[in-house]
């Protein structure tokens, strides 16, 4: 289906209010008018649409495949990302949970900053960055990695005053607001973790190769 027709910048008028992925209705507008000249479609045409409004929706599904999309574009100008999410229930740009290979210390906040200067990810509300043995797409998972890794005066960056999606219900004004970011990684001594560093709890494989194989004779 092909609509037709011209959009004339004088010819301002109230748009809205729209149902919107954020789950809230977008308040009414000015903006300029198109005019319907014609429409061109086959015989018997399917009209493709989503429906939106508090997320997890349709138009989720889309979100993801743009989401892996960004993914080789992100690494060529930061190489230490692993993987990338921008879970659902965040509105795509309200959330994005980066894994990253770390190597030296404040390596985070340097990717945070860099995403922040990348196109359209200028608006994305928040960042938590994690290491690489944390699964993004997995919110447990990084649930765990903020509450062990991350310290809340240490590991977090608010930056006031800055580009916003203009849905963003919360932010004070339009299209302005601020940022968050969340450092979950392990941390080092040259980040100021001044404590014993704690080992993570694993079954070493031989331990788990013995259990496997006697499973069968345990009976359970």
């Amino acid at each position: 289906i092909v609509l037709e027709g011209y959009v004339d910048p004088h010819d301002i008028r109230d748009e809205g209010p729209f149902g919107d992925h954020t789950g809230y209705y977008t308040p009414v507008e000015p903006y300029p008018t198109f005019t319907l000249t014609g429409i061109m479609r086959r015989e018997n045409p399917i009209y493709v649409t989503t429906v939106v409004g508090k997320p997890i929706l349709e138009d989720a599904y889309i979100g993801k495949v743009i989401e892996q999309s960004f993914l080789p574009l992100i690494r060529m100008f930061h190489p230490e990302v692993v993987d990338f999410s921008m879970p659902a229930a965040g509105w795509f740009q309200g959330l994005a949970i980066i894994s990253i290979k770390k190597r030296y210390p404040g390596q985070a906040k340097k990717v945070m900053m860099g995403l922040w200067g990348m196109g359209q990810l200028a608006l994305t509300k928040m960042f938590v960055v994690v290491d690489e043995d944390i699964n993004v797409h997995d919110i447990n998972d990084v649930i765990w990695a903020i509450t062990t890794r991350a310290d809340a005066a240490r590991d977090t960056i608010i930056i006031n005053n800055t580009p916003t999606d203009t849905l963003d219900p919360a932010s004070p004004m339009v299209n302005l607001g601020s940022k968050l970011g969340i450092d979950a990684t392990q941390k080092t001594r040259e980040e100021g973790y001044e404590r014993e560093i704690q080992q993570q709890v694993k079954v070493d494989i031989d331990t788990k190769e013995l259990v496997d194989s006697k499973w069968s004779s345990y009976e359970l």
